[in-house]
């Protein structure tokens, strides 16, 4: 099942033909920008029509906790609220989209995809890639009846993590300099978990997804035979087992699915560095090697 939708494919789906009845997708907007302020306005003033706003701090995550990392795994009860809210409905198709960075939707459509919904796809290149028309009217849908059943993609915890570093292949999904140790914005300590192979999710793109001086960031993936062999540079193939880690779970996602395009299945562990690096028990390795 496809895992990502042009603007152009997803156009036609949400206007139909005369002689082509058609049942568009649900739409959610997940905007969001790490360490920055709410995206909700952005929303307001002008999104899909028929796009519902979903939260990633309170609504795709859970509250932070001692030993959590920065962006939990939401209660799925609270999950599976705020999807019947945005009219998400078992077996009815989902497109997610955010401001064209592509992490926040990935998110999005890994939790949809963990808690059991089997049709969820992410507009490339997000709102940024968009042509058609956008609206601020804010929709009131009919509530859904997705009831979340966690376990329908596998997740890592530190301890399988650090295992599969050593027996499969573990990608870093964050920056080389974090992942070399060089700089650590965010978390306690720098570099990466030993083992782990770095592989920046931005060279999953076309164009940098780096944020320019506008707020947007577009870059759709690139094709899936680039992935496959991107993948298979760093050592993976159909029969390797795969993980992905970032800072906080988000951009992990991203990875997973850039995976996903290329035909291959990775497990997220969702605590990633941020979880890691607050353990003073927990090894760290820095430099270009996996070490």
């Amino acid at each position: 099942m496809a895992v990502i939708v042009s603007p152009t494919q997803l156009a036609r789906e949400l206007t139909g033909s005369p002689s082509s009845p058609h049942t568009p997708p649900t739409l959610l907007d997940v905007r969001w920008e790490l360490t920055g302020p709410s995206r909700r306005p952005d929303y307001e003033a002008a999104h899909l029509p028929g796009a519902v706003y979903v939260d990633l701090e309170t609504e795709l995550a859970g509250p932070v906790g001692e030993g959590t990392g920065r962006h939990p795994l939401p209660d799925p009860q609270v999950f599976g609220a705020a999807m019947r809210r945005a009219g998400v409905r078992q077996g009815h198709p989902v497109v997610v989209y955010d401001g064209g960075r592509g992490w926040a939707a990935a998110r999005a459509w890994w939790l949809l995809r963990w808690t059991g919904h089997e049709d969820v796809r992410v507009l490339d290149g997000g709102l940024a890639a968009w042509e058609g028309p956008l609206t601020g009217e804010v929709p009131r849908p009919p509530e859904g009846d997705f009831t979340p059943r966690p376990g329908s993609l596998p997740v890592l915890d530190a301890d399988g993590a650090a295992a599969l570093a050593r027996t499969g292949v573990l990608l870093d999904a964050r920056s080389g300099e974090r992942y070399r140790g060089e700089v650590e914005p965010i978390d306690r300590v720098a570099g990466h978990i030993p083992g782990a192979v770095s592989a920046p999710t931005t060279e999953n793109t076309t164009r940098s997804a780096s944020w320019d001086a506008s707020g947007s960031a577009p870059g759709a993936f690139r094709p899936a035979a680039e992935l496959a062999a991107r993948f298979a540079a760093l050592g993976i193939d159909a029969d390797t087992e795969v993980g992905v880690y970032c800072g906080s779970g988000v951009s992990a996602a991203h990875e997973i699915l850039a995976l996903a395009v290329a035909g291959i299945d990775a497990a997220l562990y969702p605590g990633s560095w941020s979880q890691w690096s607050a353990d003073p028990a927990r090894p760290v390795a820095t430099g270009p090697e996996p070490g």
